[in-house]
């Protein structure tokens, strides 16, 4: 596996949690098939079902979503997930501690790549430091 193939899976999953849980707050009550095509859509790839029923299995333990069956169109039965209030309060919370985040790691790889940094980083054409250590006299 490629360092961008492992990079990318990392990301994926520690940002999917939030990405589901936004999808079920933005488009539910809904069920696992268009929680996969939303997820698709906004540009995460291919969440497969080994990966999406046990992460929804969790937010279901963690209080955050609510299930219920529902007769399909056309079909068997879906399970669909809806957020709960507590699912909304984590979400805001999450996604506050998200954007720190992201705004932290915007800052340092622009830096390091002379990318634009965001509002108040340091710019990316500051002076890089002086790689020589400095030693205190004694």
């Amino acid at each position: 596996m490629t360092f961008d193939e492992r990079l990318d899976r990392e990301l994926l999953r520690g940002v999917l949690p939030l990405c589901v849980l936004a999808v079920v707050a933005t488009h539910g009550p809904t069920y696992g098939y268009a929680i996969t095509r939303s997820l698709a859509e906004a540009g995460l790839g291919t969440v497969k079902g080994g990966t999406l029923y046990p992460l929804l299995q969790r937010l279901e333990d963690d209080g955050l979503v609510t299930t219920s069956w529902h007769q399909g169109e056309r079909g068997p039965s879906r399970r669909y997930y809806a957020v709960t209030d507590q699912g909304r309060v984590a979400l805001a919370d999450a996604t506050s501690r998200w954007d720190a985040v992201t705004t932290a790691a915007t800052t340092l790889v622009a830096g390091a790549s002379g990318a634009p940094a965001p509002d108040g980083a340091i710019p990316a054409d500051a002076p890089p430091p002086d790689p020589t250590p400095t030693r205190t006299p004694r």
